[in-house]
């Protein structure tokens, strides 16, 4: 969060409470003391009054003259919210432990008529994979993968990253530059850009065990990453065109390598590429049975002739 954006969710922060102490403000920011104070003079400087008392547990009290107004909702503004926060049980979400004390706080802020509301949608909304009986139940198979909170807190800081991922019972590094983190199938994945092979990686969120800053990387930003990886597409020796049956399929169970692009508003056309490493048998015969798993319903648009070889010679078996 910039410095602004926190000063000012400071305010609001401060402006909700009569009191609070250094430490709250350190635990809700996650800041050290020395910015949570210098922080607090800035916004005394700005004109909110603040009375300070001092003592080992002293904090700060809000005077009544507070310049901020306080914040008020509209009732399909506090139905937005509450159904967001119910619509991300059991989802596999980050920060999920957070959503209970926004509830609370939501709760706080919003007159008894609108919370008579509230209580009413809990009771009568349900979404997928919610227990009917206990709709706040929230099991461990709920939760995300333990390391996708702190893999999301480094990528705020800097997008240059190294990924430990367990493959095959063998851990392998990657040293990559995040794009995206995006959820498909319940699934969440990675997808990077290698700052070694400069290639374009899918890599799995769970197969993820640790995640550090890459000390030792070169200048670059997304930009330059993005041109690069457009560079990079005249080395495709797989090119293909799904239509909707081969889409289905494709989300069903595709190789962490390759990755759709859409190619019309409705999703149901989509262009595929990826680097087929011929001269490796095993990458070849699975990328030939992945082919025939997606059906009929493709196009190719550039193929390795190795790959056509066996493709038809897979087809002529059958037939």
């Amino acid at each position: 969060m910039k410095k602004i954006e926190r000063i000012n969710t400071i305010m609001r922060y401060i402006n909700n409470r009569s009191y609070f102490t250094i430490s709250e403000i350190m635990r809700e920011f996650n800041i050290s003391r020395s910015t949570a104070l210098r922080d607090i003079r800035e916004v005394e400087a700005i004109g909110l009054p603040l009375q300070s008392e001092v003592g080992r547990g002293g904090g700060y009290a809000v005077l009544n003259n507070a310049i901020l107004p306080s914040i008020n909702f509209s009732d399909d503004e506090v139905k937005v919210l509450f159904i967001a926060f119910m619509a991300s049980r059991n989802q596999q979400l980050p920060y999920l432990k957070s959503r209970q004390s926004l509830s609370e706080k939501l709760l706080g802020l919003i007159s008894e008529s609108q919370q008579e509301i509230l209580v009413t949608l809990n009771e009568t909304l349900l979404f997928e994979g919610t227990v009917r009986n206990y709709p706040d139940l929230l099991e461990l198979t709920d939760l995300p993968h333990p390391i996708l909170e702190k893999l999301i807190r480094y990528t705020l800081t800097d997008r240059h990253l190294i990924l430990s991922i367990e493959e095959n019972n063998v851990v392998n590094s990657y040293f990559v530059y995040l794009l995206y983190l995006y959820r498909e199938n319940n699934y969440w994945q990675i997808e990077a850009f290698d700052l070694i092979s400069e290639n374009l990686k899918i890599l799995p969120v769970d197969f993820l065990i640790d995640v550090k800053i890459y000390p030792a990387k070169k200048p670059t930003n997304k930009k330059e990453v993005l041109n690069k990886i457009k560079q990079k597409k005249n080395a495709y020796n797989l090119v293909i065109t799904l239509g909707q049956p081969a889409i289905d399929q494709f989300k069903k169970y595709h190789p962490s390598k390759f990755s759709l692009s859409y190619t019309d508003p409705h999703q149901a056309w989509a262009l595929l590429r990826g680097f087929i490493n011929v001269n490796n048998q095993t990458e070849l015969k699975e990328t030939v049975n992945w082919l025939l798993f997606l059906g009929e319903d493709i196009k190719f648009l550039k193929v390795p002739k190795e790959v056509n070889e066996q493709l038809n010679k897979r087809l002529n078996f059958y037939s």
